[in-house]
């Protein structure tokens, strides 16, 4: 991976990613939250040691997101699976990241695993204006309430230009695919009401959706309820049966997915119109042999510690911020 310490010449375009961080928890019990699998006595002996060298991984990785075509870390990066905020402060303080200026954009959410998303972003380049968490409703089919993550809603300026961000961690499938999909759905409506709501204050509002969806650009979810004229998702080009953020069972998936309003194909001085879109799967974020070769190099295979980044690549798209001169 290269070093963004190397001498490379800024340009005009700027990173936005997403990064799926798996289970960034603390070493420390928090009652409130079932992350007892996540301690040094438990099977999985999570210890100070194992959590600094995650995070080291983690802020070398961050900080190379875009940097080839940019020439600097990334100017917003959205994250899923933190436990708190003060995992999130300690990753902004690993050698990688520390010098390079990050604020952090973080609520608690009712997850009951303790696992929330949050956004990183560079004082340099994005002045925030507001933030908030808003919380996605749920029911299981016989009514109880069933617990998931906020969405992370948030509006400020990019090099000057107004944007809304909404950072995204979708219902999982852990209890089937088919019989989980309404919960996927029912996030994908939610942000169509966010959407709505931005759009009824700001007509032409620039929007970027980010997250892990739990469902790839094909599915029912994202195509049907999520994306629509006013949306384009450039990760419909990226997923193949050769690659994506993510492999299960031998399959790729690609989860993992930045999707924008269609105003940003368009060219305006002073404004940022979008490049290029990728997913960050460098050879130093794979596994590098066995059975598992090419596919992300993980903390956990299971119970078994592997000592890697994350079970997901990063994805994130290139802005240009246009200029007359």
């Amino acid at each position: 991976m290269p070093s963004n310490y190397t001498e490379k010449k800024e340009t005009s375009l700027y990173t936005v990613a997403f990064y799926n961080l798996e289970n960034l928890f603390d070493i420390y019990d928090d009652p409130n939250t079932l992350d007892d699998e996540f301690l040094p006595e438990a099977e999985k002996r999570w210890t100070q040691k194992r959590y600094q060298n995650k995070i080291f991984k983690l802020g070398t990785a961050i900080s190379n997101i875009g940097f080839q075509s940019t020439g600097r870390p990334p100017a917003l990066v959205g994250i899923a699976e933190v436990e708190n905020r003060q995992v999130v402060e300690d990753l902004i303080q690993t050698r990688h990241l520390k010098h390079k200026e990050y604020g952090i954009i973080h609520f608690d959410s009712p997850d009951e695993r303790g696992i929330d998303v949050a956004c990183l972003y560079s004082k340099k380049y994005f002045e925030l204006i507001e933030a908030e968490p808003v919380t996605l409703y749920l029911y299981t089919p016989e009514g109880e309430r069933d617990y998931t993550r906020d969405i992370l809603k948030i509006c400020g300026k990019l090099n000057g230009e107004r944007i809304h961000v909404l950072v995204n961690h979708w219902p999982s499938r852990r209890r089937g695919t088919n019989e989980t999909a309404y919960r996927r759905i029912a996030a994908a409506q939610k942000n169509r009401e966010l959407i709505q709501q931005i759009r009824d204050k700001e007509a032409n509002a620039k929007i970027i959706i980010m997250g892990d969806f739990n469902d790839d650009p094909s599915c029912e979810s994202v195509r049907e309820h999520l994306v629509q004229d006013d949306l384009f998702n450039p990760m419909e080009q990226l997923h193949t049966r050769y690659g994506g953020s993510l492999s299960h069972r031998s399959e790729w998936n690609l989860f993992d997915q930045i999707i924008f309003s269609a105003n940003f194909h368009r060219y305006q001085d002073q404004t940022h119109s979008f490049s290029e879109a990728a997913i960050f799967d460098t050879e130093l974020l794979k596994t590098y042999k066995g059975r598992f070769k090419g596919t992300p190099f993980r903390t956990y295979a299971g119970r078994k510690y592997l000592g890697g980044y994350s079970d997901h690549f990063p994805v994130y798209i290139n802005l240009k911020l246009n200029s007359k001169s």
